[in-house]
């Protein structure tokens, strides 16, 4: 029986097979699709999202083919009448390497994640939809269209906002669906804007946008985003606004209906959910990708050690920081705010009314000791007796008791080394908590 099977090969279904693999858990991850989607869909790589994947191995060749924001340009016809910036750069540092969002096409940040998992010796199984779902104390069994059945200790619906998985459930998906309020993206190849802006067409002293035309790094392409309905035709709606500007080429076109909801529940049994079958937002703020691949940050190293204490702490952690993103997703669309930076870097999210954090600072993102925090294991920091498994490392500056820190990077424990035993097996956390990077 197949330890872990994974619904979905998007970047959420993706990070939480790394996550797997590299632990040697057993997995399968299928999708339905017969191939890897087209298009951009989503392109802003978030900061934390950044560290995220340093730890999976992978963050060299997301840098060396993405880029940063370029900036804002906004035009009357063919006349610029306003440049910025959605947020300014910062400069690096130990305890944040990544402190500004990368643009990386979606469709290249899978490809670099199914690169990695191959390495790990695993693959994708397209064209394996899964119709059924089944399960029992024991385990659970997808029922795929082939007519397999696949047995396995859980289940993992990362099958996006329509998920068979959370429909089989009968996890009710609350919010609303905003049928007048519609975006059109498209992939577009154009000769008459240059590749160093995001050109931009409407009023922002008014916060209204025409459409926006943005260069997609590493390729010839742009991404244009309207509100729709509005023109079916681009050639037409780009004509109106900006008639020195031409499309060559469309490449990929799609619509879509803004929707925010969040399932009722993330957890059923032995089957979880995670990205978009969870939670889907609005695009503003790119937080929907973002805050999928945490889910499953998250959740991986828990079915990895298995416990159903630590299990039990998934849902608690996710539901309460999708609530958050979903809140601050809708008032930056509502608001139609251009600004981006501490809110939505996803950098500042913790975990505060855990079970799980303990302590003072439990709950934190620990910033100190970053590459120490690459691999698979537990850090201790401070002065011990005793290594308790974990990797230990000297206290920081003013620390009084010891910190746990858990695989995700987040402080558990915070407190006098004596309760430290107490708190680990109470989540059933056993020696040796160290892992080399992997």
């Amino acid at each position: 029986m197949t330890h872990v099977t994974i619904v979905g090969s998007g970047p959420t279904g993706l990070t939480l097979a790394i996550e797997l693999a590299r632990r040697g858990v057993d997995l399968r991850i299928v999708e339905r699709s017969p191939e890897p989607p087209g298009g951009v869909r989503g392109k802003g790589l978030q900061p934390r999202t950044l560290e995220v994947l340093d730890d999976l191995g992978v963050i060299d060749e997301i840098l060396a083919t993405g880029r940063a924001y370029p900036p804002l340009r906004s035009y009357q016809g063919d006349r610029v009448v306003w440049e910025g910036r959605m947020d300014e750069p910062r400069e690096p540092s130990p305890g944040t390497p990544y402190p500004n969002l990368i643009m990386q096409p979606q469709w290249r940040t899978e490809a670099i994640l199914r690169d990695r998992l191959a390495e790990l010796g695993h693959r994708v199984e397209f064209g394996a939809e899964v119709t059924g779902l089944e399960q029992d104390a024991d385990g659970v069994t997808a029922v795929l269209a082939t007519g397999e059945r696949v047995r396995s200790a859980y289940l993992v619906g990362a099958d996006g906002g329509r998920s068979t998985v959370r429909k089989r459930l009968g996890v009710p998906f609350r919010g609303e669906t905003y049928d007048s309020e519609r975006m059109l993206l498209a992939d577009i190849r154009t000769r008459d804007l240059d590749r160093d802006h995001w050109h931009a067409w409407g009023s922002l002293a008014e916060r209204s946008i025409h459409f926006t035309v943005c260069p997609l790094p590493g390729t010839d392409v742009f991404q244009l985003a309207a509100p729709y309905p509005g023109h079916d035709d681009l050639a037409a709606l780009v004509a109106e606004h900006a008639p020195h500007v031409r499309i060559d080429e469309v490449v990929w076109r799609s619509e879509y209906r803004v929707n925010i909801r969040m399932a009722d529940r993330f957890r059923s049994g032995r089957v979880f959910l995670a990205g978009d079958a969870a939670h889907v937002h609005s695009p503003a703020g790119g937080q929907g990708l973002n805050t999928g691949v945490q889910d499953a940050y998250n959740l991986g190293w828990k079915l990895a050690l298995g416990s159903e204490a630590l299990l039990e702490t998934y849902e608690d952690e996710r539901m309460a920081v999708a609530e958050h993103v979903l809140g601050l997703s809708t008032r930056l669309y509502r608001d139609r705010e251009i600004k981006r930076g501490d809110d939505t870097d996803q950098l500042g999210l913790a975990y505060p009314g855990s079970p799980l954090s303990v302590g003072e600072r439990g709950g934190e993102r620990l910033g100190a000791y970053f590459a120490e925090q690459r691999g698979t294991g537990f850090l201790l920091v401070g002065e011990v007796t005793a290594d308790h498994g974990a990797r230990v490392l000297p206290p920081l500056p003013g620390q009084e008791g010891v910190l746990l820190v858990r695989p995700d990077g987040y402080i558990g424990y915070h407190g006098d080394e004596s309760g430290l035993s107490a708190y680990l097996s109470g989540f059933g956390i056993a020696a040796p908590l160290s892992s080399a990077a992997s």
